[in-house]
């Protein structure tokens, strides 16, 4: 039996993902930059880099959440006080080794793409094919990141330990 939401409240349910999101983008970022600032031996060049990258693409992702919870007349999460709370993403706290800060990148990212799944369900389930299409997109550019940490991970070299 399938049930049908009203379009207030199935659009309600959306905005919220949205705003989860947003702030999962801004709690990533920041703890993207603590990495990328903290990264430290031989490999310290391209994981910098390559952590530079990933907090572009987090901080860009607010300000799509943010435009995109406009678009379908909502509002998007505009006081700083509210970010925590609405993440799902843990902020970073202390100092940790390289590997544990690629872990906790890795585990970061398995949030986001689990709750991005989600949250495409959700969109398409309210008829909202945009915010769909938006969650599908940023998916991909999520596992593509996932997928270089891991690397980084993967090889046993002792250099992230």
């Amino acid at each position: 039996m399938t049930t049908t939401i009203s379009a207030p409240v199935a659009n309600a349910a959306v905005v919220a993902t949205l705003q989860r999101e947003q702030a999962n983008a801004l709690v990533l970022y920041l703890n993207i930059k603590k990495y990328h600032w903290n990264t430290f031996g031989p490999l310290f060049r391209d994981i910098h880099l390559f952590l530079d990258e990933y907090a572009d693409l987090a901080v860009n992702q607010i300000h799509e959440y943010a435009e995109r919870a406009f678009m379908i007349d909502g509002k998007s999460l505009g006081d700083p006080a509210g970010y925590l709370p609405a993440s799902t993403i843990k902020a970073s706290r202390g100092d940790l080794t390289l590997r544990a800060m690629i872990e906790e990148l890795v585990a970061n990212a398995d949030t986001i793409i689990a709750e991005l799944h989600r949250d495409t369900e959700i969109a398409t389930n309210a008829g909202d094919l945009g915010t769909a299409d938006l969650y599908t997109r940023l998916v991909q550019e999520h596992q593509k990141k996932r997928w270089f940490a891991k690397e980084i991970l993967r090889h046993g070299d002792g250099l992230t330990g």
